[in-house]
């Protein structure tokens, strides 16, 4: 196992990103609902929230961890890189889940179940908050390279000489 190198960013590791993101809105959303005496979202918690931001951390995290490595520092803010992403992931998951809102009831053995309702809510909060902070956290383990001085071609250095001290002139 490889150490790195003092003042590394840390690495970005997949399944440990995956993992994160299944257990932490899994446990968060399981103790409120436990804490509010919620069956419904303790099984959501467990199954659509938490599954959903597993599955979202995976994919983005793959295509993510696959992009090459640039010399030159991203132009894109690491906020404004994490919010767009985040954003672009809620928006499918609004799509899934409001299609599968609607198509699942049609299915004999689903008809009538409540948490197909839950899906236009839970599928873009988790895929939002797994694609911000898969994103974000993506962004903090790439190495920015330290911007490079590059002179101006039209600017020039001048060297002055030192010249001799002139006399002081004596009015009279």
């Amino acid at each position: 196992m490889s150490k790195k190198a003092p003042g590394a960013p840390p690495r970005f590791v997949l399944w440990r990103e995956v993992l994160v993101a299944y257990l932490m809105p899994a446990v968060t959303a399981g103790l409120g609902g436990a804490a509010t005496g919620q069956r419904q979202l303790v099984i959501a918690a467990l199954t659509t929230i938490g599954g959903t931001s597993a599955l979202v951390a995976a994919a983005l995290g793959s295509v993510l961890r696959r992009r090459p490595v640039r010399s030159r520092p991203p132009r894109t803010p690491r906020v404004l890189a994490a919010a767009t992403l985040g954003l672009l992931a809620a928006g499918c998951g609004l799509a899934v889940g409001l299609g599968a809102a609607h198509w699942l009831p049609h299915v004999p053995g689903l008809a009538g179940r409540a948490w197909p309702d839950r899906l236009p809510i839970d599928l873009p909060a988790s895929s939002a908050i797994a694609a911000t902070i898969t994103t974000w956290r993506w962004r903090g383990s790439r190495r920015t390279p330290a911007p490079q001085h590059r002179p101006d071609s039209h600017t020039h250095t001048h060297t002055t000489t030192p010249t001799a001290p002139q006399p002081e002139r004596q009015t009279s």
